[in-house]
């Protein structure tokens, strides 16, 4: 086979080598991504915040029940050669009956938080998986890039030997010479941006999904699982998307903490009951002893002024209450401009692809022709060598479009909030937040957590 012939049938082999989809051993899309539902750090962080949250509703739910003291105390007096000592012990029991329903407020303020804090966690999941998606494509698209700069870098070192040979036969001048030495530099250059580039989306995918990359395969857009149009997708994430759910119960939340607030200002009612034995010696007297005591009651506590720090109290949960009204909107907005971005990439990825795919094989049929041209003497080393440019900038061009058509996908579903791991077929088992709360919401005693610490 002829050197120049034998060079661009190298060069289109690249292109489908590095382009194609690796064996069936390699870690999947999906294996990788349940992987970081897993092990993913932030989202191990949020799930524990969440865990957090869900203790407020027993801790507002205490309002409810009474509270148990117990009380001892002993004196020693020494007066006059006189010595008494004194001493008494009991329990105290106090109960709420009445404080302005400010602890039912509490409790459903408490558990619309935890409602919150559950869709705000699907949202963290839905944003680990898109983050792990898009890491997992860079490695891929990454790999192949370094891929298609080496044997860039192959193809321009045969051209610089071709050309020196060419020189010493006379059939080549100095320029052809220096002009294939410039691009094969350049080309080093490139070579070694793109294996550093390598270095860092394998570090990113090590943080994202757990462990480092090995074998990658190639995976297709999900296309079958996105809606059939722009205004679906709109209509989807407005009832769907965990972000605007959760602000919607937060919401809630406030306007129970409003009605807490105006509590305050309710008249209070409280019982109490108690039971103690005192115990009294003096030295010489004869009286000494112990006695035993008992008392019920109940409190009536009418708030009249307290400095105006109340009613403060009241105005700025009625303010926190229109904030998070807004927020509401505000979190539509961003799902909404959110879905547009996604779908809007997703689209113009699509047509990138098929053009590139264009591009490619019209560069490579170029590069034959500039090669056989050169060799009768109608082309020099440097059409050549802006041929063999063009095809190296459209390959890396198909790997960067493949790369987006794929995580554009994964954004679509992540923006319409139906980006969770049954929908996208994870073979994990999922977390349930519920199970924690169930087991820590009616608690009235026990500091060990339902794990065991």
């Amino acid at each position: 086979m002829p050197f120049a012939h034998r060079s661009i049938f190298i060069a289109a082999i690249v292109s489908a080598t590095a382009l194609s989809p690796l064996t069936a051993s390699a870690e999947s899309i999906t294996g990788a991504l349940s992987k970081a539902y897993q092990r993913n750090s932030t989202l191990n962080s949020a799930r524990a915040g969440v865990r957090v949250t869900d203790e407020s509703v027993a801790v507002a739910k205490s309002g409810y029940r009474p509270t148990i003291t117990g009380i001892s105390s002993i004196d020693y007096t020494s007066q006059s050669g006189t010595t008494l000592t004194t001493g008494s012990f009991g329990v105290e029991i106090q109960q709420s009956l009445f404080d302005g329903f400010q602890t039912i407020n509490n409790v459903a303020s408490a558990e619309a938080r935890v409602y919150a804090s559950n869709e705000s966690l699907r949202n963290t999941e839905q944003n680990i998986l898109f983050d792990a998606a898009a890491t997992y494509m860079d490695v891929i698209r990454d790999r192949q890039i370094a891929i298609l700069t080496e044997r860039n870098l192959e193809f321009l070192n045969e051209q610089a030997l071709a050309a020196r040979s060419r020189l010493e036969v006379g059939e080549g001048t100095r320029t052809d010479l220096a002009q294939a030495d410039a691009s094969r530099s350049a080309a080093i250059a490139q070579v070694a941006v793109a294996r550093a580039q390598v270095t860092v989306s394998e570090s990113i995918y090590r943080q994202v999904i757990g462990e480092a990359p090995g074998k990658l395969q190639a995976t297709s857009p999900l296309a079958k699982l996105l809606p059939a149009s722009l205004g679906k997708a709109y209509a989807v994430a407005e009832g769907n998307h965990p972000a605007i759910l959760a602000t919607q119960h937060l919401v809630d939340a406030a306007g129970f903490t409003v009605k807490s607030a105006e509590g305050q200002l309710l008249p209070q009612i409280s019982a109490q009951a108690g039971i103690s034995r005192n115990y009294s010696d003096t030295i010489g007297a004869l009286n000494d002893g112990t006695s035993d005591a008992a008392s019920i009651g109940a409190t009536l506590t009418v708030p009249i002024y307290q400095g105006g720090r109340t009613s403060a109290q009241v105005r700025q949960s009625k303010e926190s209450l229109g904030q998070a009204r807004i927020e509401v909107d505000v979190s539509r907005d961003q799902v909404r401009a959110a879905v547009a971005a996604a779908w809007s990439q997703y689209r113009a990825a699509r047509e990138t692809v098929a053009a590139t795919r264009e591009a490619v094989a019209a560069a490579e049929l170029a590069l034959a022709g500039v090669i056989e041209e050169r060799d009768v003497g109608q082309r020099t080393t440097l059409d050549v060598l802006d041929s063999q440019a063009d095809l190296i900038d459209a390959q890396i061009a198909v790997a960067n479009a493949e790369r987006d058509v794929v995580v554009a996908s994964y954004a679509i579903l992540s923006a319409i909030g139906r980006l969770s791991p049954r929908r996208i077929g994870l073979k994990v088992a999922e977390y349930r937040p519920q199970e924690h709360y169930d087991a820590v919401k009616d608690k009235w005693f026990g500091v060990r957590t339902p794990d065991g610490r």
